[in-house]
């Protein structure tokens, strides 16, 4: 039941709403008029209109609004990937809402958000980061008491099987690097330091001539994940691939070279679609960029590096803020990482 309170020269209406204040002036200097008012928007509210309400009250509820707003917000504050991703998943997401004739924030329950899983046509980890998106959209709703739960942390997810990523970035068989470097090409040298580093795909296509020291034979760059800088040992079939006379700033890989996030991704499919296609065309099941990381990581392994030594190559090591990050023993994992079977010898240096 609401209430009537003056404020100024008006009577005002003030009542709860599915747990939300909600207070307007009746614009009355009377109080028989504004109960009269009063009692036409009590019902109205019973009826769930709200449509009497005016901007201050129903504006940042609004989920058109809100979600708008809070683009702007990631827009300021996040990265442009971020954005990307996150104007993404709202738009399938208020799509859905509409088509539930779901209006507002607070009307976002775990029932609506268990119904959009089960609507959503991806495989089970696009769903997972899907709801985190929305659950950092809740939170934010939290934050500027909009709501006071968050119904996304109750949500039941459909369970994302444990070989997922195993049968995804699958090991790079001895046939299948017969395949990749026999082929003349153009992502022979990428290819080439995807598997002789170990490092991710857009922390290679990232790589400029100044990451070169020539004298050490290592690669120091900064590595996105960790946000650190490291030193990883040059191998020396890397060495004949580089072109010594290059200004420090071009690209090793001009083709792939972006700063901008969204471009890179978009650049890093075409080497990715290459492979898989040239794997396909030969019979062998699908693999990934990533898949010459783990080819790398097992190689080491069965030379017989360390465990701890081949997470520090991986850049796996302890999250300690240190300006350059080296590996303690850079000529014992140089050496290993020279042990690696070499593939393709004959294609041409100038390939790529």
């Amino acid at each position: 039941m609401s209430s009537l309170y003056k404020k100024g020269s008006y009577y005002w209406w003030d009542s709860k709403y599915k747990g939300r204040r909600l207070q307007q002036s009746t614009k009355m200097v009377r109080k028989d008029f504004a109960r009269k008012v009063a009692n036409e928007w009590d019902l109205k509210l019973v009826l769930n209109d709200l449509s009497f309400l005016n901007s201050t009250n129903s504006a940042s509820h609004n989920i058109n609004v809100f979600f708008g707003e809070y683009l702007k917000f990631v827009s300021n504050k996040k990265s442009e990937n971020t954005f990307d991703i996150t104007r993404g998943v709202l738009t399938t997401f208020e799509k859905y809402l509409n088509s539930k004739k779901i209006k507002l924030i607070e009307d976002i329950s775990v029932k609506v958000l268990d119904d959009y899983v089960d609507w959503l046509d991806n495989a089970p980890k696009t769903k997972k980061n899907y709801l985190n998106v929305i659950s950092l959209l809740l939170r934010h709703a939290m934050k500027y008491e909009v709501i006071s739960t968050n119904p996304a942390e109750h949500v039941t997810l459909p369970s994302i099987p444990k070989n997922l990523g195993q049968v995804k970035h699958r090991h790079l068989e001895s046939i299948d690097l017969d395949i990749i470097f026999s082929n003349k090409g153009i992502w022979y040298k990428y290819f080439q330091f995807l598997y002789h580093t170990g490092l991710r795909a857009g922390d290679v296509a990232l790589l400029i001539y100044a990451n070169i020291d020539f004298k050490s034979k290592a690669i120091v760059s900064l590595i996105r994940k960790s946000r650190r800088v490291h030193q990883f040992p040059l191998s020396e079939q890397l060495v004949k691939l580089i072109d010594k006379y290059q200004s420090d700033n071009t690209p090793l890989f001009p083709k792939l070279y972006s700063t901008s996030e969204k471009q890179l991704n978009g650049k890093l499919a075409m080497p990715r679609k290459y492979l898989q296609s040239l794997l396909k065309i030969h019979g062998r099941p699908k693999a990934t960029l990533h898949s010459f990381r783990t080819t790398f990581n097992n190689t080491l392994r069965d030379l017989g590096l360390s465990i701890g030594d081949r997470q520090i190559l991986l850049a796996h090591a302890s999250s300690e803020t240190t300006k350059l990050y080296t590996h303690p023993n850079l000529e014992l994992a140089r050496n290993f990482v020279n042990q690696s079977p070499i593939y393709g010898e004959n294609v041409l240096k100038n390939s790529a």
